[in-house]
């Protein structure tokens, strides 16, 4: 059987989302980004589950950093509704809760809730490791924040279900491989995504966006961030709706590559439909 690497423990927001897209494959948990990487990279697992921005907190520290050098490549995305739990050991009653552990987003994603009932945060390592270890501790007043995955799990009872402050709290995740699967054009939505720094010369990042605005291809991401510890090296990731091949994308990409130094196309890759505005036009 296939299998897919996340990074946490089973349980994990991830492991949802490697559970929603690829039910058919066996999760490995990990315990870096990294980590999941070098599972492909070694062959003990035929996909990787990363995820890259959540709608309520932004982007995921060090992926984008990550993904240029990682050898792989973007095959699909996938977006998971964060519905966030609390989560006890059996026979603990809300009242009983005095303390909610968790990864410090997903505290700050329930503030509402918690000060209601009078209960203090304190952080974990992340969300699934939080349910494991209060299920292992078996005190009644100290709950986990978590995915209700993780309480059938460790065998936890759902005291309170989706208490996130924000009713539309999603990630978008990307799966990597190390095959670099294109979808063929004009198969369906499609997404392209890249890296590129920007020559030293005047305006050039104005100028390299012009030819997307000209041949009205849709851009639906641009974050720059620092690279080789430079304040003055910076790199752009970008997400386009659209394949290269595509007449509109081509020339787009074209004038891109002529304001640059450095332009590289990390994956080709269907795009979730849902999450879709219309590509190039």
């Amino acid at each position: 059987m296939a299998t897919i690497a996340f990074q946490g423990e089973l349980g994990a927001y991830s492991h949802q989302a490697c559970h929603e897209a690829r039910p058919d494959h066996t999760p490995l948990p990990c315990p870096t980004f990294e980590d999941c990487i070098e599972a492909v990279r070694e062959g003990r697992a035929d996909l990787a589950m990363l995820p890259v921005e959540n709608s309520t907190y932004g982007r995921v520290a060090d992926i984008h950093s990550l993904l240029p050098h990682s050898g792989l490549h973007i095959v699909e995305e996938a977006f998971v509704r964060v519905h966030i739990n609390l989560l006890a050991v059996p026979g603990t009653t809300l009242d009983q809760v005095k303390i909610a552990q968790s990864h410090t987003v997903l505290l700050g994603q329930c503030r509402d809730f918690l000060s209601g009932h009078g209960i203090r945060p304190r952080v974990g390592a992340d969300t699934a490791g939080s349910a494991m270890q209060v299920a292992q501790a078996g005190d009644p007043s100290v709950a986990a924040l978590a995915s209700e995955m993780a309480g059938t799990i460790y065998g936890l009872d759902l005291l309170a279900r989706h208490i996130e402050d924000h009713d539309r709290n999603t990630t978008r995740f990307l799966i990597m491989s190390a095959d670099p699967t294109r979808p063929a054009p004009g198969s369906g939505p499609i997404k392209t995504t890249f890296v590129f720094r920007v020559r030293n010369i005047p305006a050039a990042l104005y100028k390299a966006m012009g030819g997307f605005a000209t041949n009205g291809v849709n851009m639906t991401k641009l974050e720059s961030y620092m690279v080789d510890g430079s304040f003055s090296a910076t790199q752009f990731y970008s997400d386009i709706e659209g394949h290269p091949d595509d007449p509109a994308v081509a020339r787009a990409l074209e004038e891109l590559a002529y304001f640059t130094s450095s332009l590289d196309i990390l994956g080709v890759y269907p795009a979730d439909p849902d999450h879709f505005d219309g590509g190039a036009g």
